[in-house]
């Protein structure tokens, strides 16, 4: 992911180690500073996981200040777990290819391989533990992670309905509390992995339910 600059000429180097960059001069643009922010949040939370994830050390990569990620987020978990979205979210993203039962399961195999094969997996379980004192984490998550995501779902899943896909009396929401439910339950208590054979066989088993 790309590291910024920060807003006046300077030199310093990176948190790696490497040689000093260059900093420009100007201020930049407010949404290339997020993104930068996002940038560098993601690549050290993906490399180091909530345990060497601060604020300071988003700052010092990004090229910004502390002050620029406060105005935005409010604690470190509230912007881990937007440097964890912004690195998932295309990866997570849902298809809507007319197949209900195909685009659940491209779906969660995207999952499974997201959080069986990268730090993912590890990381989302940080996030959730955190949220459990965080109350800002625990906001942003409802409001900018799960919430849409359920929406997104809930939507994909009424699609379905309205082509005669699912039966009309199904409830979109508590399919989605079955599906990933039973995968976030897997992740949390770990006493079986997060498989492709486990979502297959949850499919399976869960639309033979809900055909009409």
């Amino acid at each position: 992911m790309a590291r910024a600059s920060t807003a006046s000429s300077s030199t310093s180097s990176t948190p790696e180690g490497g040689a000093p960059v260059r900093r420009g001069r100007g201020r930049r643009p407010a949404d290339e500073v997020r993104r930068d922010i996002l940038s560098a949040a993601g690549t050290l939370l993906f490399d180091e996981g909530m345990t060497g994830f601060t604020i300071e050390r988003v700052a010092t990569t990004a090229g910004v200040s502390k002050m620029s990620i406060y105005k935005w987020w409010p604690s470190k978990g509230a912007l881990a777990l937007d440097g964890y979205f912004t690195a998932v979210e295309n990866t997570l993203a849902f298809p809507d290819t007319g197949d209900i039962e195909a685009d659940l399961l491209t779906q969660l195999r995207a999952f499974v391989h997201l959080t069986a094969d990268t730090p993912a997996g590890r990381i989302v379980t940080e996030l959730v533990g955190a949220a459990q004192t965080d109350p800002d984490l625990a906001t942003a998550f409802r409001e900018h992670y799960s919430g849409p995501r359920r929406r997104l779902a809930v939507d994909v899943l009424q699609r379905a309905q309205q082509r005669g896909q699912l039966r009309a009396d199904v409830d979109p929401r508590i399919v989605v509390d079955q599906l990933w439910g039973a995968c976030y339950h897997r992740l949390l208590i770990p006493d079986e992995p997060v498989t492709e054979e486990f979502v297959a066989g949850l499919i399976s088993n869960l639309m033979h339910g809900l055909r009409p």
